[in-house]
């Protein structure tokens, strides 16, 4: 509720919804395709070296970026870090970040 009301009182340009497993960075929901949101996911694939996959139909329905493309129509993305185990294990928080680092900086100005 914390992060649905959180989102209702901004004006986000985009949003990042983080998960641990794969290396893979989601971009769509069902058939929405907010402007722009393939160009983005393919720079933040580019500066991470994770992949670009659309979200698997049994994965959407539940998550909050499949909620912010519905409902304003804006790129939204589900980046899942790491790989192994859950919890992620610390010595994989190095590798995290930098890969991330530039998904975070482009996501500010984009």
């Amino acid at each position: 509720m914390a992060v649905y009301n959180f989102t209702l009182q901004h004006n986000f340009r985009l949003i990042l919804a983080y998960h641990s497993q794969g290396k893979t960075i989601y971009w769509k929901f069902q058939n929405y395709n907010p402007e722009g949101s393939l160009e983005i996911g393919e720079k933040f694939s580019s500066v991470s070296g994770y992949t670009l996959e659309e979200t698997p139909y049994n994965s959407s329905f539940a998550g909050y970026k499949d909620w912010f493309i519905q409902n304003y129509n804006k790129p939204g993305y589900t980046i899942e870090v790491g790989d192994g185990e859950n919890p992620l294990p610390i010595y994989q928080f190095s590798q995290v970040y930098n890969d991330n680092i530039g998904i975070l900086t482009l996501g500010l100005i984009l």
